[in-house]
C-alpha cells in the first residue's frame, strides 16, 4: 500500500485532447480528496494512476475502457502486483 497518489509524470492538462480534459481534472480531483488515506488498491499503479496513465495514452474511449476493466479486478479476490497500461498498438 501507498500513500501517494500523484501520478509520476502528469500530463499538462492542456496538452491533452479536449474530451480527456474533463475525466483527467475529476480523476486528479479525486486523488487531491483523498491523498491522506491509505490506497486499499491491490495493484501498481493505483486504479486513478492507471486511468490518467491510459486516458493519457489511449484517449477517452479505449482509456475509459481499460480504466473501468482495471476496476472491475480490483477487489479481494482478484489479482495484484505490477499491472500497468498497456502501450498503444501500432496502426
Amino acid at each position: 500500500m501507498t500513500l501517494s497518489h500523484t501520478h509520476d509524470h502528469p500530463a499538462p492538462t492542456s496538452a491533452l485532447p479536449w474530451a480527456v480534459r474533463l475525466p483527467h481534472r475529476l480523476i486528479r480531483a479525486y486523488q487531491w480528496a483523498f491523498a491522506a488515506r491509505l490506497s486499499p488498491c491491490r495493484y501498481e499503479p493505483s486504479c486513478s494512476n492507471y486511468a490518467l496513465g491510459s486516458l493519457e495514452q489511449h484517449g477517452l474511449v479505449r482509456g475509459s475502457w481499460l480504466a473501468l476493466r482495471r476496476l472491475g479486478r480490483c477487489h479481494p479476490w482478484g489479482g495484484h502486483g505490477w499491472d500497468p497500461v498497456p502501450p498503444r498498438k501500432a496502426v
